[in-house]
């Protein structure tokens, strides 16, 4: 078979002198079968000569018109591969629309975590950024008000932002006919106790008495407690559990403070006198900790928890938007508040939780960090997933247990940093491209960097329906996407 093809004659009026330079140019001869003359080679195959001459081109003959092949809109759709699939598949809940391709994105940390195979090993969500970019809308729509409209879901606040006397959550909270579970420093809210039975069965007695570390090292200006101070609490906590054994009453922190510094039953323990007096002095130095507490929110921790303090509804909030941004009294609700959460879902499974941390830095910059990574293992059994809702990393130690938090975390919604390190910190310790970085410092309000598990990150833009517009407001909330 010749290699080839012959060149076509030209007929007709272009044959003519005159109209010559109007025929279509003579096709490029070239190989295209190959040497053993059968296999067709696209590569090799001719195109179209241009025209060259600048009196054709503006007349409108710089190259011949030629029919194409008849195909369909699915058959065109190779030619743009943007358009072939979404970004992160279709399982799980709308979050956004993808900036390149302009498709729906999905996704959803219980649907990810549950799939066979398993897309995420950890339900954790981190959501970052400046004030007023969309973090808070999106949390609102992605990990509240959407998620509850599906079956055995269920979702957890921990309000800090106020906003018309109140934690902005709580109009939210009672359209899913939940009244919000307030904490006020004069004692006139809602309490919780330390000692909550419901905690006990959470922790156990050994987290307990982490427990009530946490409490004293939050009140004492974040000061550890030594090994001394930690034996007076176990001490202490084994003496009131021991007291209350057959009371109907539940134990309190007030109940507590009596055995911190009492050694009378210490002498099996072979104590040097100088060991007794340093843990008779440990012991008291945790109650006058305590007892500085509880003076100044004695009606939020001292007596037994409130009955408002509940999980009946599929939307709770503690809100504690009234307390001192810089008290001990914001991380200490926090901390009792998840370890109570935990207690409770033991008896009530088969519901996924998200538990929701505005204002997530309390959590994983101080001690409450450990009692949180002591419980990951339970947490994830209950059925849980944390969001953090933060402005920026930058003040998380590198080596802190905060940073292997937040790091362990498997979506990422990162809204705009405005600071190159802030959006430096999101490339680098969320395992962003080189170039998102500056990215991030240009994000338009409402849109965000998103990544899950170990998929490249995607540019997504939050739309909202006129019902979460409604219901997601806030005074610095997006209004984009609208």
């Amino acid at each position: 078979m010749s290699t080839t093809p012959e060149t076509p004659r030209k007929r007709g009026l272009s044959t003519l002198p005159g109209l010559r330079r109007f025929a279509p140019p003579t096709p490029i001869t070239a190989d295209v079968i190959d040497a053993e003359g059968d296999e067709f080679l696209p590569w090799a195959a001719p195109g179209s000569r241009l025209r060259v001459n600048d009196r054709a081109a503006a007349a409108g003959f710089y190259a011949p018109s030629e029919a194409g092949a008849p195909s369909s809109t699915r058959q065109a759709a190779v030619l743009n591969t943007a358009l072939i699939a979404q970004p992160t598949g279709t399982d799980g809940l709308v979050i956004g629309r993808d900036g390149l391709s302009q498709t729906a994105a999905a996704h959803d940390p219980s649907t990810a975590y549950n799939a066979k195979p398993r897309r995420i090993t950890s339900p954790n969500v981190v959501c970052m950024g400046d004030v007023g970019g969309g973090k808070s809308s999106n949390t609102k729509c992605n990990y509240v008000a959407r998620p509850l409209t599906l079956i055995n879901r269920r979702v957890v606040v921990f309000d800090k932002k106020e906003e018309n006397g109140e934690g902005e959550y709580s109009p939210m909270a009672r359209a899913y006919n939940s009244e919000p579970i307030r904490f006020a420093p004069d004692g006139s809210g809602s309490r919780i106790n330390p000692l909550d039975k419901n905690i006990i069965r959470g922790t156990g007695a050994r987290g307990q008495a982490r427990i009530i570390r946490n409490i004293v090292q939050l009140a004492d200006d974040n000061k550890p407690v030594d090994k001394w101070g930690r034996e007076a609490i176990r001490i202490a906590l084994r003496r009131t559990f021991a007291q209350f054994e057959d009371r109907r009453r539940t134990a309190t922190l007030a109940d507590v403070l009596p055995h911190l510094g009492d050694l009378a039953d210490t002498d099996g323990m072979g104590l040097s006198p100088s060991a007794r007096d340093r843990l008779h002095q440990a012991g008291k130095s945790v109650l006058f900790t305590l007892h500085d507490l509880l003076d100044e929110y004695g009606g939020m921790f001292d007596g037994e928890t409130s009955r408002d303090v509940d999980l009946a509804a599929k939307l709770t909030s503690f809100d504690i938007s009234g307390l001192n941004e810089d008290s001990a009294a914001v991380p200490v609700v926090m901390s009792i508040g998840y370890q109570w959460l935990l207690g409770r879902l033991k008896s009530e499974t088969g519901t996924f939780t998200n538990v929701i941390y505005e204002e997530g830095w309390h959590m994983v910059a101080g001690p409450s960090v450990r009692l949180l990574q002591s419980s990951q293992k339970l947490s994830r059994a209950l059925g849980i997933s944390n969001v953090f809702v933060m402005h920026k990393g930058t003040d998380i130690p590198v080596d802190s247990v905060g940073m292997a938090m937040l790091q362990e975390a498997q979506t990422i919604h990162v809204y705009r940093q405005s600071h190159a390190k802030d959006a430096q910190w999101c490339q680098k310790y969320f395992s962003f491209a080189p170039e998102t970085a500056e990215a991030i410092m240009n994000l338009e309000q409402g849109e965000q960097i998103f990544k899950y598990a170990s998929n490249p990150e995607i540019r997504l833009r939050h739309l909202r329906s006129e019902w979460e517009v409604g219901l997601t407001n806030t005074d610095t909330g997006m209004s984009a996407g609208n």
